[in-house]
């Protein structure tokens, strides 16, 4: 079944073609409705705006067994909800080594020193008066799509791919803080610290600190979730998201890594004879179908838009493919919105589903002419003992029922 592309005129068409079958007036349409008899709540009766409870299931979910305890651990975004490319602050999906760190911005403090000319001590106000930035990126744990890569076992694109978000981080260039201390010469890395229980630290090649990464206090124009590290973190677009330091605290200079549990024992890759990747910051091509997907299946046959993201660590997204048939035949999606290097492309396809088994794939394709390649491809130099940096294309198996499984092919 080729995907359609007719646009405007075929979806009328099936929205006429719908009306026309009706035989009987629809309750809903001819029936007055409680909320259209009596008033309803007023201004204020919610300070802070919250979703209809109609929309009550769409919500960050974890994996019990996936971690030992929920202080180091992941909640998920869910994705197949969602629509565009900007992720509400309240679903953005979290992940933490020592718990969220409750912190009161009028004590919080970041500490530049190292290989600086002039360590400084910072408040939160003293960077809100340099000059502001606003960027929209994606984040992408490594491990996004890990539990992958021996094989499909999450049931649900926001538990495959839902350690993932895109955002506007409002903030100022990380290059100014560290021009303002004076980099010595020699200087080739930096040390990311957090403030929270793990003190989790990164180390980090001072041309990219110097290039496009931001020390961010508001994401989506609101102060950072504590979650996501309010009042202060680092961001590293387009690389791994462990590299985003959250309750950011403390940046160091020098003239080589530090070679942290999180650079050595943790975000590497182990390859199949044993030896191991490090340093593989950068988040390659990426993309998935989030509609139809397991957790939204289709409603019945007809006329059907199948919908997804794509991202790339390396520059913009420039083309999605969208397969029906498990990757033998590729049509072009169509891409949707503002397409940014470094953030969340939506793209669609429309077609009219008669009821036969689909096999859904997509494939992205990025500026620098990089492809997203198929699992088996990873698989035959990666082997399969890494859960970092999957990367590889995902499949959806549509049933006749409409129920959609995770499933592979090769």
């Amino acid at each position: 079944m080729p995907l359609n592309r007719r646009g405007l005129g075929a979806a009328l068409a099936a929205l006429t073609a719908t009306a026309a079958k009706a035989q009987t007036p629809d309750p809903a349409i001819i029936k007055p409705q409680d909320w259209a008899t009596s008033l309803g709540d007023g201004v204020v009766t919610n300070p802070y705006g919250i979703p209809s409870k109609y929309e009550s299931a769409v919500i960050r979910r974890d994996v019990a067994w996936l971690t030992a305890a929920k202080q180091s651990s992941v909640s998920f975004t869910p994705l197949h909800a969602l629509e565009g490319t900007i992720t509400p602050n309240g679903l953005c999906f979290e992940r933490h080594h020592g718990g969220i760190a409750d912190i009161d911005p009028a004590q919080h403090r970041l500490m530049i020193h190292g290989m600086v000319e002039k360590p400084l001590v910072l408040t939160l106000q003293d960077l809100k008066r340099l000059p502001r930035i606003n960027r929209v990126y994606f984040l992408e744990c490594a491990a996004n799509s890990g539990m992958e890569w021996r094989g499909a076992q999450l049931n649900g694109c926001q538990y495959t791919h839902g350690m993932l978000h895109n955002v506007e981080y409002t903030g100022v260039k990380l290059s100014t803080v560290l021009e303002a201390a004076g980099i010595r010469p020699g200087a080739k890395w930096l040390m990311a610290e957090g403030a929270d229980a793990a003190s989790l630290n990164r180390s980090i090649p001072l041309p990219k600190a110097l290039d496009d990464c931001m020390l961010a206090f508001a994401m989506n124009g609101e102060a950072l979730r504590p979650e996501q590290g309010y009042p202060l973190r680092l961001v590293v677009p387009g690389w791994q998201g462990n590299m985003w330091v959250k309750w950011l605290r403390r940046l160091k200079l020098d003239d080589a890594p530090w070679m942290s549990r999180e650079e050595t024992s943790k975000y590497t890759d182990l390859l199949p004879d044993g030896r191991s990747r490090r340093f593989t910051w950068v988040m390659d091509a990426k993309s998935v179908i989030t509609s139809p997907s397991p957790q939204a299946p289709l409603a019945g046959r007809g006329r059907t838009i199948i919908s997804g993201l794509a991202w790339s660590g390396r520059g913009a997204i420039t083309r999605v493919d969208i397969s029906l048939d498990g990757g033998r035949n590729w049509q072009a999606a169509r891409l949707d919105g503002t397409t940014s290097k470094l953030a969340l492309a939506r793209f669609y396809a429309e077609t009219d589903w008669t009821g036969q088994e689909l096999l859904l794939q997509s494939r992205a394709h990025d500026d620098t002419g990089y492809t997203q390649p198929t699992k088996d491809a990873l698989r035959k130099i990666r082997g399969v003992n890494s859960i970092y940096h999957n990367n590889g294309i995902q499949t959806w198996l549509v049933r006749p029922t409409g129920e959609v499984e995770n499933v592979e092919v090769s």
